[in-house]
């Protein structure tokens, strides 16, 4: 019981898998604090000066770096967390949310008309299948898992965020189904409220050797007081429906 927080990228690798790297990543990506404008000099100085981001980099410059829309979107935890069973057998996971719908994508071409002529298609989007046409969008839940000798005996280092796990040695195991029924009814209260944080665990699902996962535990609580204040748990979109353990 209590709140899981599943915090997904649409890409199954992050750019980077120093936590120390983080702020400079963040500051690349924004606007430049003198001009207040995009600066591509500070966005691809980063990029190309940290080899480990071209993973990440040539997946968001493929075709799955532009999906068209929420529907068609995989979420991948791209973190590894630790599962704890009733037998207190130790695993290691990764999570794949996988789009019932497929995978479809927009050319660039399209991409650039839709960002100055109608910046809210994905969001369109999904407002009318749900609300208008009523069909219910669905993605698989699965996850990629590994005991604790094979996690020593890997070949690869597991909590690197820069690399995925082959599926020919692990795969995917289905867990579920998350089915979208409705949008929120008041945004503010429900969205602009809402606090994710990597910290929500639940019973029997632990933070990982993975250091960026810690560190997103630090970040994001920090972000969301600054955000909400420091009271922001207490909100009621953040507060756990159930009891807690």
């Amino acid at each position: 019981c209590g709140n899981f927080d599943l915090i997904c990228n649409h890409l199954p690798v992050f750019f980077i898998r120093d936590p120390i790297l983080y702020p400079s990543l963040v500051h690349s990506q924004k606007r430049n604090p003198v001009t207040n404008l995009f600066d591509y000099d500070a966005y691809w100085d980063f990029l190309t000066l940290r080899p480990e981001t071209t993973h990440c980099l040539i997946l968001l410059y493929s075709h799955r770096g532009i999906p068209n829309g929420y529907r068609y979107m995989n979420g991948y935890s791209v973190n590894t967390y630790k599962f704890i069973s009733r037998d207190d057998e130790i695993s290691y996971v990764r999570f794949h949310v996988k789009s019932n719908q497929g995978i479809n994508s927009i050319d660039p071409t399209k991409a650039l008309v839709l960002a100055g002529l109608d910046s809210d298609y994905a969001t369109r989007d999904l407002y009318n299948t749900i609300c208008i046409n009523k069909e219910l969008p669905s993605w698989t839940v699965c996850i990629q898992q590994m005991n604790e000798q094979e996690m020593k005996n890997s070949l690869f280092d597991p909590f690197d965020t820069t690399k995925i796990w082959p599926k020919t040695y692990y795969p995917l195991i289905a867990l579920g189904t998350i089915i979208l029924n409705r949008l929120p009814t008041n945004h503010f209260s429900e969205i602009e409220q809402l606090a994710f944080s990597p910290a929500n665990l639940v019973p029997g699902i632990e933070l990982s050797l993975d250091k960026m996962l810690q560190a997103r535990v630090f970040a994001y609580s920090d972000a969301q007081r600054y955000r909400l204040g420091k009271n922001y748990a207490q909100l009621p979109v953040n507060r756990s429906l159930n009891p807690m353990a």
